[in-house]
């Protein structure tokens, strides 16, 4: 039997555990092995491999050993719950990028105080070093042990199992658990684990469901890298755009209004006019031709789209057609009203590419549990739009699609802070997608084409597509390390040919358009909320709120910072006095926590030689200039969008 590794083979005359294999490779390597990969299946150290394979050893130095790592944690606090809350229902208890959580039903949930005796209880049991061991039963055997620990969420989940499906459960002393697995194969394995924040999750996401109580956690392979992580993890909560936004009076909400409808305050609400203006202006400059569309429209228009059969548990929708009244619902998403505007006239091969584009309000019935500051809410707008085109204009129109989304995430510094992701189908979950899988094959051949010859360094995703075709997702983190999608680029198959969309080629032909999607800046609540993390409220000054605070060092030199105000104000730059009777000092830290970037200070000698004293945010005392001057340098950052 051959072995086959990354850089060797190994031969055996009989079946060997993983776990020997590692051990046969190193004593190193042993020790470090959390779990195996057999041709390409993550595996547990204790499985056993009987005939020729690909094998892999995996240690918390690769995503998925690290995953697994996090996956039996997760299973720890499960036991540590179960043991201190015996009631206690376990839902799913999955590993994340960042750590691991488990959803859990409570007579009374625990919290933030009650996290520190559960993590005691996960001490306990890792330093008992139980064992963990897998075992398979068959489905009556599976649904008999889980109605006899009265465990509900995961009789719902047997029931749901197809036929023949392989049901596991993972012991660790006297709690098991169903799981998928692989596993460490011992709760002493793990080293080092911290419980980090609480929160409620509908189970399966849904709201009329129950609502459980969701921990998070993490760990690590050492104490020190936990430690580590405490204190990065202390910086990102002073970057929080939810602490931030909040503190800097950018954003707020309200339990009566709702959860995943934030209120933008004036100054939050002035760098979306900020960002608005400027995005609207520079599509117009590229070609884009701006509509407005109503926020609603009846299901007969979702229908035609798709968006009904495959969007509609994500919609607000008003009206019940069993009652026999009219059906409307809140849109999710233009592309079918930019469409209809399409519609209007017979377009020529001349007309194309015909450019829409549209700053959008737009709904979706988020989960409880997803929704997140202004990162995921539940109304936001978006930087919407849709490129009807030639087969032969594809590939350039996307290309322009791309620049310009460069050239905002430039404007706003975040060009080195993204990611890519090529989002494809699922063939195997055909009920999410439109159901034509040659024309996904073609469109899906047709993008990576694109993004090959353009050079795009991107991972793939399988059934991260929209339902009517692939993407391009332009990936970014928060602070927690949570990725999220800010822009995305779409090409449709499926659209133009439900709406009838047609254009007449040179040959005097009818044919069938391609469409391109795009939202150039992405959601703009929550492009602000990266904004807020990136620069922890501290914004260049060209989207800054406030741009300059104009100070006065006396009472006799109010008069001429109301007068400064004015003048700057009156200029385009947003301007505030303090002529306040506060020491100046106090006045400049108070500009400081604001995060203003300028500030000017008038006192006598200012007044009298029409100066003022000039001092930056960031750079401290710039000396004294003319208004004139100060004017000018301010121009030029707005202009030029000097990132400080």
């Amino acid at each position: 039997m051959k072995i086959y590794l990354r850089d060797s083979v190994k031969e055996y005359d009989s079946p060997v555990t993983v776990e020997q294999i590692a051990a046969d490779i190193g004593e190193g390597l042993h020790r470090a092995a959390l779990a195996g990969k057999v041709n390409g299946v993550a595996v547990d150290l204790s499985y056993v491999v009987d005939k020729d394979a690909e094998v892999q050893i995996l240690t918390f130095k690769d995503q998925e050993g690290q995953h697994i790592y996090n996956h039996t944690a997760a299973h720890v606090m499960a036991q540590a719950v179960k043991s201190i809350y015996p009631t206690a229902k376990l839902a799913i208890g999955p590993a994340i990028d960042t750590g691991f959580y488990y959803d859990i039903e409570y007579i009374t949930p625990p919290t933030m105080e009650d996290l520190a005796k559960i993590e005691e209880e996960m001490q306990r049991i890792i330093k008992a070093n139980l064992p963990i061991t897998r075992e398979v039963l068959p489905r009556k055997s599976a649904t008999a042990l889980m109605r006899k620990l009265g465990e509900p969420y995961k009789l719902e989940m047997i029931s749901e199992l197809p036929k023949g499906a392989e049901i596991s459960f993972y012991h660790q002393g006297d709690f098991v658990d169903m799981c998928v697995g692989p596993h460490l194969k011992s709760t002493g394995m793990i080293k080092a684990v911290k419980l980090t924040s609480i929160t409620g999750a509908y189970w399966r996401g849904d709201a009329k469901k129950k609502m459980l109580t969701r921990i998070y956690g993490v760990a690590f392979d050492k104490k020190a890298a936990l430690e580590e992580y405490l204190v990065k993890l202390e910086e990102a909560k002073k970057r929080d755009h939810n602490k931030l936004g909040r503190d800097l009076e950018l954003f707020m909400t309200v339990d009566t209004i709702g959860q995943g409808l934030p209120l933008l305050m004036p100054k939050g609400a002035k760098m979306m006019q900020i960002l608005t203006r400027f995005v609207e202006d520079e599509e117009e400059r590229r070609g884009f031709m701006i509509t407005r569309t109503p926020s609603m429209a009846k299901n007969d228009l979702y229908k035609i789209s798709g968006h009904w059969d495959h969007y509609r548990d994500k919609m607000f929708v008003i009206g019940d057609e069993e009652k026999d009244e009219e059906v409307l619902a809140l849109r999710p998403m233009t592309c079918p009203f930019q469409y209809q505007i399409y519609k209007n006239g017979i377009k020529s091969y001349r007309d194309l590419p015909c450019r829409y584009a549209e700053t959008a309000s737009l709904f979706r019935n988020e989960a409880s549990g997803e929704m997140h500051g202004l990162i995921r809410v539940r109304q936001f707008t978006l930087s919407d739009g849709h490129i009807i085109c030639t087969p032969e204009q594809v590939e350039g129109e996307f290309k322009r699609c791309l620049d310009l989304s460069y050239y905002f995430l430039n404007c706003l510094g975040l060009r080195d802070d993204v990611t890519f992701r090529f989002s494809k189908w699922d063939p195997k979950n055909t009920d999410k997608y439109i159901d034509n899988p040659p024309e996904w094959e073609r469109t899906e051949k047709l993008m990576k084409e694109i993004l090959d010859h353009l050079g795009i360094d991107y991972v793939e995703a399988v059934g991260e597509a929209a339902f009517y075709g692939p993407k391009l997702d332009v990936q970014a983190k928060n602070v927690y390390g949570k990725e999220d999608t800010i822009i995305t680029i779409q090409i449709d198959f499926a659209s133009a040919a439900r709406f009838e969309m047609t254009y007449v080629d040179e040959n005097g032909v009818k044919k069938t358009p391609y469409i391109v999607h795009r939202s150039s800046i992405g959601c703009y609540e929550r492009t602000l909320a990266m904004l807020i993390e990136k620069y922890a409220g501290a914004f260049p000054a060209w989207i800054a709120p406030v741009q300059v605070k104009v100070i006065s060092l006396t009472d006799r030199t109010a008069e001429d910072v109301i007068a400064l105000t004015e003048k700057l104000q009156s200029y385009g730059f947003r301007a505030e006095s303090d002529t306040r009777s506060e020491k100046v000092g106090y006045k400049i830290r108070e500009a400081q926590l604001q995060k203003v970037p300028y500030m000017l200070i008038i006192g006598d000698k200012e007044k009298e030689n029409c100066t003022v004293s000039v001092r930056h945010r960031s750079d401290g005392d710039l000396g004294a200039m003319t208004v004139d001057a100060f004017i000018e340098k301010l121009a030029k950052d707005v202009r030029e969008k000097i990132l400080k």
